[in-house]
């Protein structure tokens, strides 16, 4: 599995925290920044991890900024990419199993690193159940043609 991985000043601990995590359990890493604390363009950073998903490049997607409103926002105006808040443990799996997201966000102000760590886990392992979601799943594709 290979994971885009992007953020802004806001959010580069817990990125590192994140980008960390995944390799210990032997996933690859595309870190398409920021790499510093100085203020920065979210939106930068969370259009190029989404257009590595959206091109196939990587498989998943996980952006942080303070909120997480923002990376989101900006990721989801990349065709192709479906990208929510890990709000909590079950909206992460959800994300995942009822909307075929292929990115998740978290709000590096709002959110404990061993809360975000699990819900990366939870995120990635959770399969889309498609079924009666498959439909809704294929209203949104639509739009974006």
């Amino acid at each position: 599995m290979i994971i885009a991985l992007a953020c802004d000043h806001g959010g580069l601990e817990l990125k590192e925290e994140i980008k960390k995590h995944l390799e210990q359990i032997d996933i690859q890493v595309i870190d398409e920044g920021t790499y510093s604390l100085d203020s920065c363009n979210y939106a930068e950073f969370a259009i190029k991890a989404a257009k590595d998903v959206a091109s196939k490049q990587a498989d998943l997607g996980i952006l942080v900024c303070t909120s997480g409103e923002g990376v989101a926002i900006a990721a989801n105006k990349v065709k192709g990419i479906r990208c929510g808040i890990g709000y909590n443990d079950e909206v992460s799996h959800l994300l995942r199993e009822h909307n075929d997201a292929n990115m998740i966000s978290f709000g590096a102000k709002f959110m404990s690193t061993s809360d975000v760590l699990r819900r990366v886990d939870i995120f990635i392992h959770a399969r889309f159940e498609g079924g009666r979601h498959e439909k809704r799943v294929e209203t949104i594709k639509n739009e974006e043609k």
